[in-house]
């Protein structure tokens, strides 16, 4: 009951930003360490839960911003994992630019007396 308190959910329209930037910064990443890196670094404010990561995920390949391949992790586990494409850079480059005029947008209104 506690952690739901704790918690915020991941502003809508920011999740394929998140998992971009988790990517670019990485390299190659399966799912359950893009969601725990984005639970890390944002000291345990936001999660990524399974139902909106992998669809994410399928629809990011779809669009071509990722590639996916299976391997193995450390604990001899099969999963897929996912790397940037340059259509997924270009993405990222356009999501942060949105995001950022949005947020500076907000952040004058906010300011208001």
């Amino acid at each position: 009951m506690q952690e739901s308190l704790t918690r915020d959910e991941i502003p809508p329209g920011t999740l394929y930003m998140l998992i971009l930037k988790m990517l670019a910064r990485h390299g190659e990443l399966h799912g359950f360490e893009i969601a725990n890196h984005i639970e890390q670094v944002s000291e345990e404010i936001l999660r990524v839960e399974e139902g909106s990561l992998y669809p994410a995920l399928q629809r990011m390949l779809v669009k071509g911003w990722v590639t996916a391949q299976w391997g193995v992790t450390a604990g001899n586990r099969r999963a897929r994992y996912y790397k940037l494409t340059e259509d997924g850079r270009q993405r990222l480059d356009a999501e942060l630019s949105q995001y950022q005029r949005v947020s500076g947008a907000i952040q004058k209104i906010l300011q208001l007396a």
